[in-house]
């Protein structure tokens, strides 16, 4: 490697080594005033609050003033053609804040950003929350870290999760570093910091804000994982809950506590039985079911249920969310890949 570049990877390594939390608490403002009930259309098709397909086609979805939540991915380990891998962008006044990078999430945000959120264009995509090391959670960490840089994105990515993510990212760097020096030294223009990683070891609590949005990091048990998070986003208008992987979480029901939309894994209660034992073990200290979820979702009393991370074996969308209303009479759905809530 060049000596120029060993530089700038040697001081992009220190920043992200030494930099400082993000400064603040937790808002100490009076609180916002109450939010309107969540009423399903009578036809339940939840239109009014979901925009599927194409948000082109609809106004709403491309009003930057009202925070969205994009599902970039709603996938598992499987390999599901329809469905990436873990990604949720809450979208906040045109600025996009990842939660995990689960494959194909930057051609999932440049369909997004095709069908009318400009926030998710994937120069644009500077910022993601990792949940836990997962590989279906962050396999697309490097593609976010280079693909924005080769497409003109001029700063660095800032990568905040659990102790292991600065390892994780600077053994992304140290793999990637001839295709770095290639095009930093060769032919193509671009010679901006793009590339660059800032990456933020983060425990419980409030682990940034700026003036669109506080980020705050809850533990959750997730199998044999020492450090697993979900997040809160409180926006100016909206409170959002990503769970993250997790079984059955008081943690969450706190984080939640009738926020207005909650996105939580699950798996179907019905159809675990046809799992081989071992494996219904594992997902009874990893996940969360159907059963269990409606339970959580009762006490933690949000606006909007989102599924996703579904585990369906067998099953479908509406076979999920017929399960959870068994014990849940809330709003909720099942969602599918670039499916925008708010």
């Amino acid at each position: 490697m060049a000596p120029a570049l060993i530089a700038a990877l040697a001081a992009s390594l220190a920043a992200a080594a030494g930099a400082a939390p993000p400064p603040g608490a937790a808002s100490s403002g009076a609180p916002p005033p109450p939010r309107e009930p969540y009423v399903a259309p009578a036809d339940g098709s939840l239109r009014d609050t979901i925009i599927i397909g194409r948000p082109v086609r609809h106004a709403a979805a491309r009003d930057s003033s009202v925070t969205s939540v994009v599902m970039l991915g709603t996938g598992t380990p499987n390999a599901d053609p329809e469905r990436s891998g873990p990604c949720v962008a809450v979208v906040v006044r045109g600025h996009a804040y990842l939660v995990d990078a689960g494959p194909g999430l930057v051609r999932r945000a440049a369909a997004a950003a095709k069908n009318g959120i400009a926030a998710l264009a994937p120069q644009r995509l500077g910022i993601v929350f990792i949940t836990h090391l997962h590989s279906d959670h962050t396999v697309g960490l490097p593609d976010l870290m280079l693909t924005p840089w080769v497409l003109e994105r001029h700063d660095p990515l800032e990568v905040y999760g659990p102790p292991g993510v600065r390892n994780m990212t600077t053994h992304l760097l140290a793999a990637y570093s001839e295709d770095i020096r290639v095009r930093t030294e060769g032919l193509e223009p671009s010679h901006n910091d793009g590339w660059q990683v800032h990456a933020h070891e983060n425990t419980a609590g409030v682990v940034y804000r700026d003036s669109n949005v506080t980020v705050t990091a809850f533990a959750v048990p997730h199998a044999n994982w020492t450090y697993s998070f979900g997040y809160r986003f409180d926006t100016p208008d909206r409170a959002i809950v990503i769970s993250g992987d997790t079984r059955p979480s008081d943690a969450v029901v706190a984080a939640c506590h009738e926020c207005d939309i909650l996105v939580h894994e699950v798996y179907s209660a019905e159809r675990v039985a046809s799992r081989p034992p071992e494996w219904q073990r594992y997902h009874a200290g990893a996940h969360t079911s159907t059963t269990e979820l409606a339970a959580i979702a009762t006490r933690a009393k949000p606006r909007l249920l989102v599924l996703y991370h579904q585990l369906f074996w067998g099953t479908d969308d509406a076979g999920l969310v017929r399960e959870v209303r068994r014990g849940y009479d809330g709003a909720v759905v099942s969602a599918r890949d670039l499916e925008v809530y708010r």
